[in-house]
C-alpha cells in the first residue's frame, strides 16, 4: 500500500453531516477535494455513496457495505463488504478514505495521512469525524481560507502525517 489519505471536512466539533447530507457549502473544498482524489480510488461507506446524485468523475469508488446482496448499476464501482477487502482493492497506489463517520473510525489505524478542512464553527450532526490525537499525528501544513461572499465560514486546510 502506497499511502492511504482520510480526506474530509469536519466542523469545530468534528461534525461531518447530519441525515447523509452535508452542513455547508464551501466551493473552494470541494475543488480541492476534486484535485487531489481525481484520477484514484476512493473508499466510502454505503450511505456516503447513495449520497451523491451520481458516481464523481474520474475516481473507482470502492463501496463498503455489510449487505451481500447490495448492487450498483455504476461503472467504475467495486462493492466490498470490508475495510480490509476495500484497501486490497488498492494495493500499490494512493487511496482516499472520503467518509462517512464509521468509515473514518474504521480506516484511521491505516491512513498515512489526514487532509482535513476544519470549518470553524460547530453543527448539530449525527456523523463525526475521529477525535485527531496529537500524539499519534503531526500537523505538516495548514492553510486559513476566511468566509467571503461564496463561504458562509472561515476554514483552514490542515494536513496531518502519521508520527
Amino acid at each position: 500500500m502506497n499511502s492511504v489519505v482520510m480526506i474530509a471536512a469536519a466542523a469545530e466539533n468534528n461534525a461531518l453531516g447530519k441525515d447523509n447530507e452535508l452542513l455547508w457549502h464551501l466551493p473552494d473544498d470541494f475543488k480541492r477535494f476534486k484535485k487531489i482524489t481525481t484520477g484514484h480510488k476512493i473508499i466510502m461507506g454505503r450511505k456516503t455513496f447513495e449520497s451523491f446524485p451520481k458516481p464523481l468523475p474520474n475516481r473507482t469508488h470502492i463501496i463498503i457495505t455489510r449487505d451481500k446482496t447490495y448492487n450498483t448499476v455504476f461503472d467504475n464501482c467495486i462493492i466490498v463488504h470490508s475495510v480490509e477487502e476495500a484497501l486490497e482493492q488498492a494495493q500499490n497506489e494512493t487511496v482516499f478514505i472520503i467518509g462517512g463517520g464509521e468509515i473514518y473510525k474504521q480506516c484511521e489505524k491505516f491512513a498515512t495521512t489526514i487532509e482535513l478542512t476544519r470549518v470553524h464553527e460547530s453543527f448539530e450532526a449525527d456523523a463525526f469525524f475521529p477525535e485527531i490525537n496529537l500524539n499519534t499525528w503531526k500537523l505538516i501544513a495548514e492553510e486559513y481560507h476566511p468566509k467571503d461572499e461564496k463561504h458562509k465560514y472561515d476554514f483552514t486546510y490542515l494536513t496531518y502525517t502519521k508520527r
